[in-house]
């Protein structure tokens, strides 16, 4: 199953947010840190790959084995 994700709801946190991936968000190095960063745990939840809409198009967003990330239009 695949989620649609807006940039809105990216950077709003949800009620359903794990404590684990809050707390390692709020306690990331000050050299890691960066300006409306989102943690990849975030946006997959749990899933292999998520749809992203950004401007008209759907985006789709993909974790490897090797715990890399692929993003295809």
């Amino acid at each position: 199953m695949q989620a649609t994700l807006t940039a809105a709801s990216l950077l709003r946190p949800s009620s359903s947010e794990q404590p684990v991936a809050r707390a390692h968000r709020e306690t990331a190095r000050p050299a890691e840190a960066v300006a409306g960063a989102v943690d990849s745990s975030a946006l997959l939840q749990g899933q292999k790959a998520v749809a992203i809409s950004h401007n008209g198009s759907v985006y789709r967003l993909q974790a490897t084995k090797l715990g890399k990330l692929i993003l295809t239009k």
